[in-house]
């Protein structure tokens, strides 16, 4: 199968290589003195076929009184891209590589499009328009936006796209809509994107334990909840 340029995801590691940034890098932000931070990106397949097993580490996680969040990888943060037959059969092809592997379900309408843009800074910034409206809603609201797109196959890069799930998780549609295309929240993207770069993050999913200022990857690509489970308890002390 070939690659088309700028995309690599290996089937062996379940891992996807993210697009170079034309910015410098900014200042990595640390929170909470232990946590998990899971590096994704909506629109990564094996970032979907790894959901499940995130669901449950985040609620194990938060039963050990470990802080849990999400950085946007920026997998594909542009639209230079062309839709071709060449890189529809990539995406299909790796699709069912990631299906067969994690059992989650992918749609096929996606690959009838005549066009499509398949640039995942939308999907990225509507997470971390979640993020500022309910925190407590973003892991649901990342898996819900993956759902839409894998299983449904409508498009990300459309404001539309969002509704349904705004309306799911009671979000006002009209206040996440002024955030979404606001240039607070397309700058928070941005850093998000090149906080990830900053810590050596070279592919997506990425689960990371960090312990003051120390990080230490328990899951690069895909992952079961008890390989990473295992490693944070034994990082932990537990």
């Amino acid at each position: 199968m070939t690659t088309p340029a700028g995309a690599f995801c290996d089937p062996e590691t379940g891992l996807c290589t993210p697009a170079p940034l034309d910015e410098a890098p900014t200042a990595a932000e640390l929170s909470a003195d232990r946590e998990i931070i899971y590096v994704g990106d909506p629109m990564c397949s094996w970032c979907w076929g790894i959901s499940p097993a995130l669901n449950r580490l985040e609620r194990a996680v938060a039963t050990n009184g470990i802080d849990y969040r999400i950085v946007l990888g920026g997998l594909r943060p542009d639209d230079s891209q062309e839709w071709t037959d060449e890189f529809r059969g990539f995406i299909k092809h790796h699709w069912e590589e990631v299906s067969k592997r994690s059992g989650q379900p992918f749609g096929t309408s996606l690959f009838d499009r005549e066009e499509f843009n398949y640039n995942t800074e939308p999907s990225c910034r509507a997470v971390v328009t979640a993020r500022h409206l309910d925190p407590a809603l973003e892991s649901r609201f990342f898996e819900m936006t993956q759902h839409h797109f894998y299983v449904r196959n409508e498009d990300p890069n459309e404001t539309s796209f969002y509704e349904p799930i705004c309306r799911t998780l009671d979000l006002d549609f009209a206040r996440f809509t002024a955030l979404f295309n606001s240039p607070k929240i397309k700058a928070e993207t941005l850093a998000d994107f090149q906080t990830n770069r900053q810590w050596g993050v070279t592919g997506y999913p990425t689960v990371i334990y960090r312990d003051g200022e120390k990080l230490y990857a328990i899951a690069r690509g895909y992952a079961e909840f008890e390989q990473m489970w295992e490693a944070v308890q034994e990082l932990s002390g537990q």
